[in-house]
């Protein structure tokens, strides 16, 4: 059925290419399968790192931030110091205006 130097060519040089490209395909597909696992395992690490740090940052903006009570008495205290100023700077702007008023008068 099939030829002696058919038979010879498959048993010496098909077999052995197709059992070297067999493992070239095995060998690739391990180093591919071990980067992967290499880079997800950095990935991994590297997210959790970044995990870690944010929550560090929120807890340390978190510190930083006055309560609304805080705020409030703030705001109380502001107003407070700028009605006493208004004040002044209408009593001011009075005793101006009756200086002026004697200036001309005695002009």
């Amino acid at each position: 059925m099939f030829s002696q130097e058919l038979i010879w060519w498959i048993s010496a040089v098909d077999l052995p290419a197709l059992g070297g490209l067999f493992w070239l395909i095995w060998r690739t597909r391990k180093e591919s399968e071990d980067s992967v696992r290499h880079l997800r395992e950095i990935i991994d690490t590297r997210n959790a790192q970044l995990r870690d740090a944010l929550a560090a940052f929120k807890l340390e903006v978190a510190k930083g931030y006055a309560s609304i009570s805080d705020m409030r008495e703030l705001e109380a205290r502001l107003v407070g110091h700028l009605l006493r100023i208004e004040t002044k700077l209408d009593a001011t702007a009075m005793k101006t205006e009756a200086l002026n008023a004697r200036k001309e008068k005695s002009e």
